[in-house]
């Protein structure tokens, strides 16, 4: 930190200097030593003997020259990165300094109570999670000091490499170094490529040299000088060995490498990512033409046993996954195409058989989707069918439908006698993370994590929803969702609370066209200012629902959410009902539409009448937990007066889905189609009391005319509610 770093511009110029003084000394050389072998006056074996030795001599001069002036560069460069990189050191230190940090001269943070009042040092004694901020902060400037260490680690070993005579030809061993470059990250590769490289081969690689492999590719990260070259010298084969290896000896019988191991293999990953990062150039073009051909050839072969084979493209994108990089989406598009045409050459090629190797998934398909999930974007371009699905790229079809055209996701094959086929414990989890993220337009929600007011969505987004809903209910199938799909898609559809209210309760007919739905999503205006929506049909919208509210989280995201919204259109009422009260009854007639179909989907999770099964309806393993106090994921900001509204009515959602599963299982008529009725009632009784009518006025004593309205918007409620109950007797396969 008090280093004067000017001096290395001051001896990169000395640097410069010499190799100035070289080409002096060789042009004399070349006119009074090396031309008097060259002459007329001296010929025969003593002067060929001399020209041989003056020759070498000559070129020594000339590498000379190409040395000194490779170690000026070098030192340059190492200038650059160092006043950068202490700078970033300097920066963190301020960082933590501004939020009441104290940091010592080894860079460990602690509160600063010397600068804190009262009132903040009387908290922070009684802060749990105190240490946990300290040392976070403690970590962000290890790193940065970390990273002055790698760069200093770089130059170290460029300026070694630098210094190496690298032409065994040139008649001279230990002379200067011809083939001498003035770019650290250049000698960085060749280092870490022949690591690599003995790594693949079986050699014996010391822990240093692991260390140094690990410490050059996370100095180097994002760094296309390192990564092209890097990777140019493994070659995709090499690469695809390299993170086998990294894995194998990851998950191995020596553990006590494990975090160096994956770490390593996390900034392999980024190398890629960094590499085949937005070609800008020629050499960038070439470099990326040649790698992805390269890959394509090695994807499909087997680097793994014939009784436990693993494909070149699985291995190849775990390692991805490894990584925390950002990919470009051309490549991610691109290999994502190329492994589905593989899939439809050989069916089987993504099929794990035997046990599988650790750290590697077989379904390389489903786990790059997971990485595309990570960038919202690139995931919904991806799988957007475009304006005419018939014309599209059908990737969404694909992954998402069933039938002919849609893919036969794989299972694992245990080898033996008999084989035996099982559930991917993994399946659609890519999958589900990347409709979400490419639905919605933010990465898949971290557990207990909510999202921002819904929407709005653009028309891509929008196709990707429309279009996930239609292909999981192709032949009615909807309510059959992958169990590792539901909680992301349940996340995706609440995200489109207004459509689906609007698709539930029947509403602005010519936009959504419910029920029956239309064929294209809705959208408002063009170009980037372009809002859009689905329009799928009410049947699809509460099958698919059904089958993603098997689990108690994901329906009380969906439940809270429908409700929540048509309560706040509730809320959003004008003052005074109007005619016939209808600005009040409208409302409310939607209230009671989406609590009839939300109360049916949840009773059908507990009774699932066509299987002849009846559950218990107070069954602790449906809905009847983790549905008070926990943090909902995925769960929409909606408005705070309807919050208000729904937390003073005491409104317990799971009472009226278990009323309405038990009436169900005990009826066979039209009648159990109003049970669990009584929660709307409360939610609008909560409403008429917050703008002040009497609802405690049985006989509407003071002849409120907002009393009736009240009155009349319980009557159009229980209608409605109905209503939307025997509509899912249908839609569910009651009747």
């Amino acid at each position: 930190m008090t280093t004067d770093l000017s001096a290395l511009t001051t001896a990169a110029e000395k640097w410069d200097a010499m190799a100035a003084e070289f080409e002096k000394v060789e042009r004399a050389y070349k006119r009074d030593v090396h031309g008097i072998s060259l002459g007329q006056s001296w010929s025969g074996l003593s002067a060929d003997a001399a020209n041989k030795r003056f020759t070498a001599t000559l070129k020594e001069y000339r590498s000379a020259q190409t040395e000194a002036k490779a170690v000026a560069s070098l030192i340059r460069d190492a200038h650059t990165q160092f006043v950068d990189l202490r700078a970033k050191v300097k920066a963190a230190v301020a960082d933590a300094v501004e939020v009441g940090m104290a940091v010592s001269d080894q860079g460990q943070a602690r509160f600063d109570y010397s600068k804190a009042t009262e009132q903040e040092r009387f908290a922070a004694h009684h802060d749990p999670g105190l240490r946990d901020t300290e040392q976070s902060w403690t970590d962000h400037i290890a790193a940065a000091v970390r990273a002055v260490g790698d760069a200093d680690d770089g130059f170290a070993l460029a300026l070694k490499a630098a210094m190496q005579d690298s032409d065994p030809f040139d008649g001279t061993i230990g002379g200067f170094n011809s083939m001498a470059t003035g770019d650290i990250e250049k000698y960085e590769a060749d280092a870490a490529a022949d690591t690599a490289m003995k790594l693949n081969s079986g050699e014996k690689v010391s822990e240093r040299e692991l260390a140094g492999l690990e410490r050059a590719l996370r100095d180097n990260s994002g760094n296309k000088e390192f990564s092209q070259p890097f990777l140019k010298a493994l070659g995709a084969d090499g690469s695809i060995r390299l993170s086998n290896k990294l894995f194998e000896m990851a998950y191995g019988g020596d553990k006590s490498n494990r975090t160096q191991l994956l770490q390593t293999q996390r900034e392999l990953g980024n190398s890629v990512a960094s590499a085949t990062w937005k070609p800008s150039s020629d050499q960038d073009r070439a470099f990326y033409e040649e790698f992805t051909k390269d890959l394509k050839e090695n994807g499909t072969k087997n680097f793994g046993s014939d009784s436990n084979p693993v494909t070149g493209y699985s291995t190849f994108v775990s390692m991805m996954n490894a990584a925390d990089g950002k990919f470009n989406q051309d490549f991610l598009h691109g290999l994502g195409d190329d492994l589905i045409a593989a899939e439809k050459k050989d069916h089987e090629l993504f099929v794990q058989k035997g046990a599988g190797h650790n750290g590697v998934r077989a379904d390389a398909i489903d786990t790059l989707l997971g990485v595309m999930s990570r960038d919202p974007d690139t995931a919904t371009a991806f799988l957007d069918p475009g304006q005419d699905p018939e014309k599209g790229n059908q990737r969404l079809e694909y992954l998402t439908g069933t039938g002919e055209k849609s893919r036969d996701w794989p299972k694992i094959l245990l080898t033996g006698y008999p084989k035996v086929e099982v559930d991917d414990p993994y399946s659609h989890t890519g999958l589900g993370a990347a409709l979400e993220a490419a639905s919605t337009g933010h990465p898949p929600l971290a557990e207990g994590e909510s999202n921002g007011r819904p929407g709005p969505h653009t028309p891509a987004q929008a196709r990707v929803m429309q279009g996930t809903i239609e292909y999981l209910d192709s032949g009615a199938a909807g309510d059959s969702v992958p169990k590792n799909m539901h909680q992301n898609l349940a996340n995706a559809m609440a995200d489109y609370a207004a459509d689906n209210h609007n698709i539930l309760a029947e509403t602005d007919g010519p936009r959504y066209g419910s029920p029956a739905g239309r064929d294209g999503i809705w959208q408002d205006g063009s170009g980037h200012d372009a809002k859009a929506g689905i329009t799928v049909g009410k049947d699809s919208l509460m099958r698919v629902m059904r089958g993603v509210t098997e689990e108690a989280d994901t329906a009380n995201l969906l439940y809270a959410t429908q409700r929540d919204y048509a309560m706040e259109r509730l809320v959003d009422a004008p003052a005074q009902g109007g005619e016939g009260y209808v600005r009040w009854t409208n409302p409310a007639n939607d209230l009671g539409h989406v609590m009839g179909a939300m109360n049916s989907i949840g009773s059908d999770v507990i009774l699932d009448e066509r299987d002849g099964k009846i559950a218990q309806v107070n069954d602790d393993t449906r809905y009847g937990y983790h549905l008070i106090g926990a943090p909902i994921t995925g769960l929409p900001v909606l408005g705070d007066t309807a919050q208000r509204l729904v937390d003073a009515a005491g409104y317990e959602w799971s009472k009226d889905v278990s009323e309405a599963a038990e009436a169900a299982a005990v009826e066979k008529n039209s009648g159990h189609y109003s049970s669990g009725i009584n929660g709307t009632y409360e939610l609008i009784d909560a409403w008429a009391k917050d703008r002040g009518v009497d609802i405690e006025d049985h006989e509407n004593s003071k002849h409120d005319p907002d009393w009736d309205a009240w009155r009349d918007m319980r009557t159009r409620a229980k209608q409605s509610y109905t209503s939307a109950r025997s509509d899912a007797a249908t839609y569910l396969g009651w009747e």
